[in-house]
């Protein structure tokens, strides 16, 4: 989900006020932030009280019962004086994800919700915000809306990323995994800073050439901060050769993505009768989309699970490309992951919402970037994301099931995008934080 979020007070046409946020070097989360976090925690529990379990909202003439799922902590902003926007995912009983805009009044402790508005559905938009040139902000219609609103920066892209990670409480010693993005042809990559508690080096993943940088860590390091800052320049991504490598290599099933009858039977329905693969590979891409909604609640989405995607018909971009990458390779069409960060597109500074990840397939003798979940949001985008990756991306990773030594007790690591950390054997959560500030446009 992307909630337009800048620097400043923004009023909108519409006369709602537009989101603001802090700059993106301005990054501790503070205690106002905290506190508008606290402020909508609290009205969606009232709610959810008087409405007997459920938070009602009035969607499409008829009322909704949603549970809570995330507040999203990175888009919480401070409008001006005593007013204040809050962006969160509920589901309701049927699976399906509303992203939800709420505007607040009032101060810490003592906050009102004057609007409350759907944004989304399982991830795709309602509306999109357009800035004017004045600097205020307006709700636009979906339709016919330009690339930019719908997340695509053609040609190139430059920004600085910042990578920011929290190392919980430590009982003992711990280790720790985290990406080490580094120059290819799409990317030059500039390290700006890093910040780094332990003792640190940099490892190389066996299996896809990955730069890793490897933490040990102990009991002193517990609460200590991760900030890694990036200069990245981007081009946008297009069918392209690639001399070195087998691509047969990337028929291998891995740990979460097999090899097995059930994808074969289903790959071999959807492509019967479609002649080539890059024909084949359209007619599966179609099919993940039309099979796969967009919702990340309950257990078993966000790990890239095909087995799970196929089943449940649902999860984040992990479970949708996995899904493809089964199929695909099904029916002998080499395709590979990689995993890092979609930079918004609509504004020049602040938070991005977590990791995105996107696959390639080969045929006629090049790859081809493809983005399904994100072709699944935007229907006027299916042409384009069969074939591309926009410029405004950060590709922190590839390939599934990496290999390294030093390596976690648990085995190959399934896709590194948040660290890695594992203690006493046992793999431990790390909180992360991205922002981003653009340098060019």
């Amino acid at each position: 989900m992307v909630c337009v979020v800048l620097v400043g007070f923004l009023t909108a046409k519409s006369g709602q006020d537009q989101p603001a946020s802090r700059s993106a070097v301005d990054s501790e989360a503070s205690v106002f932030t905290e506190d508008i976090q606290a402020g909508i925690e609290k009205h969606i529990e009232d709610r959810t009280r008087e409405g007997k379990g459920y938070f009602k909202l009035m969607y499409a003439d008829k009322e909704l019962s949603l549970k809570l799922v995330k507040v999203h902590t990175e888009y919480l902003a401070n409008l001006g004086p005593r007013r204040h926007f809050a962006c969160v995912d509920l589901v309701d009983t049927k699976g399906d994800v509303y992203d939800v805009d709420f505007f607040l009044s009032g101060d810490p402790g003592d906050m009102t919700v004057t609007e409350t508005t759907a944004h989304k559905l399982n991830g795709q938009p309602f509306y999109l915000w357009e800035q004017n040139r004045d600097k205020t902000w307006e709700r636009v219609a979906v339709q016919n809306a330009s690339k930019d609103l719908l997340g695509i920066v053609s040609g190139k892209d430059e920004f600085e990323f910042r990578y920011r990670a929290t190392v919980p409480n430590l009982e003992g010693p711990a280790r720790m995994w985290l990406p080490y993005p580094t120059t290819d042809r799409f990317q030059t990559v500039t390290v700006v800073s890093m910040k780094t508690p332990g003792k640190s080096r940099t490892l190389t993943d066996s299996k896809h050439g990955n730069q890793i940088l490897f933490l040990e860590l102990d009991k002193g390091d517990s609460r200590k901060k991760i900030d890694m800052r990036f200069h990245v320049k981007r081009l946008e991504k297009a069918a392209y050769v690639e001399k070195d490598g087998d691509p047969s290599e990337h028929l291998k099933a891995d740990i979460l993505v097999p090899a097995n009858e059930m994808f074969s039977g289903i790959a071999k329905d959807v492509v019967k009768g479609k002649k080539g693969d890059l024909v084949r590979a359209r007619a599966i891409y179609d099919h993940v989309i039309e099979r796969m909604s967009y919702k990340k609640y309950g257990k078993g989405w966000g790990k890239g699970d095909a087995v799970f995607a196929c089943d449940a018909r649902r999860g984040n971009c992990t479970d949708f490309h996995a899904y493809f990458m089964a199929l695909a390779r099904a029916v002998d069409i080499p395709a590979r992951f990689a995993i890092g960060a979609g930079i918004p597109s609509s504004r020049d500074e602040g938070g991005v919402d977590g990791y995105h990840c996107w696959v390639e397939f080969y045929a006629e003798g090049k790859w081809w970037p493809v983005d399904i979940s994100e072709a699944d949001k935007y229907e006027d985008l299916e042409t384009y994301y069969f074939g591309h990756h926009p410029a405004n991306r950060f590709e922190f990773s590839r390939g599934r099931d990496l290999v390294v030594d030093p390596g976690p007790e648990s085995g190959p690591i399934n896709f590194l995008a948040y660290p890695v950390m594992e203690t006493d054997g046992e793999l431990k959560k790390v909180k992360v934080k991205f922002t981003f500030e653009r340098k060019s446009g």
